[in-house]
């Protein structure tokens, strides 16, 4: 049988690139192991920092050395000249360069997209709406799963709606907190009346923790708020909880399944970019020490989350759990968590007796079961 052709696309326009390479990095290493080598065949496609495809022997420098492409002053000149709108751009370019790629690299023949790709630019429904477009199969969410587990206000409305427990939260925008100096005191005590201290300020379509503040004060909440707006248009401000953090993984399509539930802790003042990346800042607990009906309550709510944003493939959900009053709040649905051998999300299901190999295997099946499905619709 011949090997089925896995374009396996890393790097993207966010903050998350370098994670992303390394997420590449495990799970090209996952399908050259055990049933995967006879197969699967690998056919990297790498997206610099500026929005350009890079098929090919450049891909696989990349992916082999694990660092990011370096690019001259003359190409981030001549990229940052080409385009107003890096979003948008990165769409038409990869259109482009898989077109070019396409008649000498063997990349229109590609069976399944693997898009490994965290943060905007990859992980919110962009990619996901190109490849929706190129009328193939790739792993994870489609556009909507994409986009709603992206936007945290979003997706708390969703979940909102679902009727998943939540901690109290409100929404603000760019223009809000940089009106004027008269808008903006009121803004932060209508803030105060919904959202107690502390409470953290986050962009809302941002990963890894980037630009987060926990605040205790009207000073502080200010800064944070100004903080936050220079990253995204839209802002969420959360009510902080003394709570334990626990994190549950999703497999499947329709009929998702749910892992044993894990627990992160760490001695830093919340879960920040720094402590989610520096080796041994943070613990994981697989299972996590909870009671039965608890871990069933997430697992339960889990499955909830992942259906309620149309959800598919894989997604990693984390939880507050306030061990004082046995409450169970939801924090967040993450459509493409960290892959690597040691990310919470494969360490979850390899406790449940799922190896690495074996989980990136089940995704390219599922990738071309909801494939299958789309393309009865279409006819």
């Amino acid at each position: 049988m011949a090997k089925k052709k896995i374009g396996l696309l890393f790097g993207g326009c966010s903050g998350e690139h370098e994670v992303s390479i390394i997420s590449a990095r495990a799970i090209a290493s996952a399908l050259n192991q055990e049933d995967n080598t006879s197969k699967y065949e690998i056919l990297p496609v790498y997206i610099d920092k500026y929005g350009s495809w890079r098929p090919g022997d450049i891909a696989q420098q990349v992916l082999t050395s694990g660092e990011a492409l370096q690019l001259s002053s003359n190409d981030t000149t001549s990229v940052a000249q080409s385009t107003s709108n890096q979003e948008s751009s990165s769409l038409v370019k990869g259109f482009s360069h898989l077109t070019q790629a396409s008649q000498n690299q063997k990349i229109s023949e590609i069976d399944v997209w693997f898009p490994v790709l965290h943060g905007p630019n990859g992980e919110d429904g962009t990619v996901q709406g190109l490849l929706k477009l190129m009328q193939v199969p790739f792993v994870g969410s489609g556009v909507l799963g994409s986009a709603l587990g992206m936007d945290k206000i979003a997706m708390k409305n969703a979940f909102a709606q679902a009727g998943l427990p939540q901690v109290k939260y409100a929404a603000v925008t760019r223009s809000q907190i940089w009106s004027n100096p008269c808008v903006f005191p009121k803004l932060c005590d209508e803030i105060e009346a919904i959202v107690d201290y502390p409470c953290f300020v986050k962009p809302a379509n941002l990963g890894s923790s980037v630009g987060i503040t926990k605040v205790r004060s009207r000073s502080e909440l200010e800064t944070a708020l100004d903080n936050a707006a220079s990253y995204d248009r839209r802002i969420i401000v959360e009510a902080g909880v003394t709570a334990r953090e626990l994190e549950c993984a999703v497999l499947g399509n329709d009929n998702p399944k749910a892992s044993v539930v894990g627990e992160i802790s760490f001695n830093s003042d919340f879960y920040d970019y720094e402590t989610k990346y520096t080796e041994g800042l943070a613990q994981l607990q697989i299972p996590a020490l909870i009671p039965d009906n608890i871990a069933l309550e997430i697992q339960e709510m889990s499955l909830k989350a992942f259906t309620t944003i149309d959800a598919a493939g894989l997604a990693r959900v984390d939880f507050f759990y306030v061990e004082e009053t046995q409450e169970v709040f939801i924090n967040e649905i993450n459509t493409f968590p960290g892959f690597t051998s040691t990310s919470m999300y494969p360490m979850l299901w390899a406790a449940k007796g799922v190896s690495f190999p074996q989980l990136v295997d089940r995704l390219i099946e599922l990738a071309l079961e909801r494939h299958q499905e789309s393309q009865k619709e279409i006819e």
